[in-house]
């Protein structure tokens, strides 16, 4: 069997201007990255303003678990599956991080035959906006720093320094630092501490900025600190958005590139859901909007992470109206759901399978709360049986939902048309009626209560007295009218990685909070979720490398 960049050098890609031909996009309007990959103007979508909205697809998942789900595979499948049954259709998806592609779950541009290319420039530094938030990020903490070191004219307590370095790779060592040692000339010293790119404000910022405008306004906003007399220092108290701003303006335009099938795709913005709100960027789900008669976009995890947030914050800010949810699962990681270990997930085992389906189930439920329709992509592996297919059309029957075996992952498109058909055929048959799935201007507990309650299903929320604290801060600052975006561990419903399936009789335990005043969302910190991983005993970048022709292998 080919890996997958084996296969993916394999493709016959087009230049991409002629992608863009296809899209109705002129050369214009395109900002070249080599020949396979651009970036779109600042203008286009102010061209586009007249024309109507396409559909919009939402590919979200059970609970992710060792087994896999594969959800970016089936979001690529699903996208040239559509082209198959003569649909124009773009895929808008995020960016990949370099911790994950050099750690242990691999890159985010699909896999098998449903792949964006070209995967390695997309998995590795693609266009460089990782780095400019890396740097925009790393700008703002340095002139933090710089300010105590002139004088400290804001009064800055060094205790109290809310925003973090970055860096875009997993790097467990970084996550508490001690900064300024040397003696005076070297700064002051204090307690700091990295996290992943993707967890950075910055990051969120650029994927829900409207324009340069918006994200300097937001950019200001971010609040860095408190004074020594507990007032709030915000960034542009220190100075420097601008210069911030001039390193994003580059990275605050999508990319364009295509799949294997040279379906359009645009990737832009790479926030992980499970410590951050897991979309890619708003600018890039409108414009594929305004380019294609259906786009299909996807949120990090399963529907409990990346679905929740992109309703109840992308969507909210956005104004974007989904169209239908696509939920991924895969027999096997229902099977793990039941109770089966991991070397035996292969074995057929009807009644593990009726156990572990009440996740897929959860999961459904929980998508219908936001008024959306849902259709069931089961990707399909040799190993499912008729049997534990005929569970699955079961439940699904009795749920009210259509449901596939996609198989693009080994056929591409022509492996995922059952799928777009099914897709089609419900947007066109069912009227939608979304709403986000809390009022913003609840109290900040009682949004928290409301996503437990009906999401993740937990009896209740416990608050520790640091989070307590933190609460009482973002109160008295009158941020209280804004959603939550809850760090959570993305492979239980409950706060606790361990419990499978639906947890039942459980608590939420909150353990700090922090306001994204820049962003516009209150950070929700729930179990021990970190936001900069670590690597695993034998990190993915031991397989990589690069021939003396410059041709990189290893890369999955």
């Amino acid at each position: 069997m080919l890996s997958d960049i084996e296969i993916a050098k394999q493709a016959k890609m087009l230049k991409i201007t002629e992608v863009a031909r296809g899209l109705g996009v002129d050369e214009d309007d395109l900002e070249p990255y080599g020949h396979y990959k651009a970036k779109l103007s600042e203008q286009l979508y102010t061209k586009l303003s007249d024309k109507p909205d396409g559909k919009l697809v939402l590919v979200t998942a059970i609970n992710p678990t060792p087994a896999g789900e594969g959800k970016t595979t089936v979001s690529v499948g699903l996208a040239e599956a559509m082209a198959k049954i003569g649909k124009k259709a773009i895929l808008a998806l995020r960016e990949p991080s370099l911790g994950p592609v050099f750690g242990i779950k691999g890159g985010a541009a699909g896999g098998g035959y449903a792949q964006v290319v070209p995967m390695e420039d997309i998995n590795l530094h693609f266009t460089g906006d990782m780095h400019a938030i890396t740097a925009a990020n790393n700008l703002l903490c340095a002139l933090i720093d710089n300010s105590m070191q002139q004088g400290n004219p804001l009064r800055i307590d060094q205790r109290r320094i809310l925003f973090k370095r970055c860096m875009d790779m997993n790097d467990r060592a970084l996550r508490n630092v001690i900064v300024g040692l040397g003696g005076k000339v070297n700064g002051v010293p204090r307690e700091d501490g990295f996290q992943i790119t993707v967890a950075s404000e910055i990051m969120a910022i650029l994927c829900l900025a409207d324009d340069l405008a918006d994200l300097k306004a937001r950019l200001e906003r971010i609040l860095v600190a408190y004074n020594l007399d507990g007032e709030p220092v915000y960034a542009k108290d220190l100075g420097g958005c601008g210069a911030m701003a001039a390193l994003l303006k580059d990275a605050l335009k999508p990319n364009l590139v295509q799949t294997l099938e040279n379906t359009p795709a645009i990737m832009h913005g790479g926030p992980f859901a499970n410590i951050a709100h897991g979309c890619n960027s708003v600018r890039a789900t409108k414009l594929a909007l305004k380019l294609a008669d259906y786009t299909i976009t996807e949120a990090g995890f399963g529907s409990d992470l990346g679905a929740e947030k992109f309703f109840d914050i992308k969507c909210r800010y956005a104004g974007l109206k989904p169209n239908c949810v696509v939920l991924v699962a895969t027999i096997r990681a229902l099977k793990y759901n039941g109770g089966v270990p991991k070397d035996k997930l292969t074995d057929e085992n009807v009644e593990a399978l009726k156990k572990g389906v009440i996740n897929l189930k959860t999961h459904i439920e929980n998508m219908h709360k936001f008024g959306v329709p849902v259709v069931v992509a089961i990707n399909r592996f040799h190993s499912d049986t008729d049997a534990e297919i005929a569970v699955i059309e079961e439940v699904c029957n009795e749920m009210g939902v259509s449901y596939s075996l996609a198989e693009v992952f080994a056929k591409g498109g022509e492996g995922g048309a059952d799928l777009a058909q099914k897709v089609c055929d419900t947007i066109d048959s069912t009227e939608t009626h979304f709403a986000p799935l809390y009022d913003v201007n609840l109290s900040i507990k009682d949004k928290i209560a409301t996503v437990a309650r009906e999401i993740y299903r937990a009896d209740g929320v416990i608050y520790t007295a640091q989070a307590q604290k933190a609460l009482k801060e973002i109160e008295a600052l009158g941020k209280t009218d804004l959603p939550i975006c809850v760090a959570k561990t993305q492979y239980s419903l409950s706060d606790d990685p361990t419990k499978l399936g639906k947890p039942q009789g459980f608590e939420i335990t909150v353990r700090d909070l922090k306001l994204s005043s820049g962003a516009g969302f209150i950070v929700v910190y729930t179990g021990d979720i970190m936001t900069m991983p670590g690597l695993p005993k034998k990190p993915a970048a031991f397989s990589i490398d690069v021939d003396n022709d410059g041709n990189i292998y290893g890369l999955f």
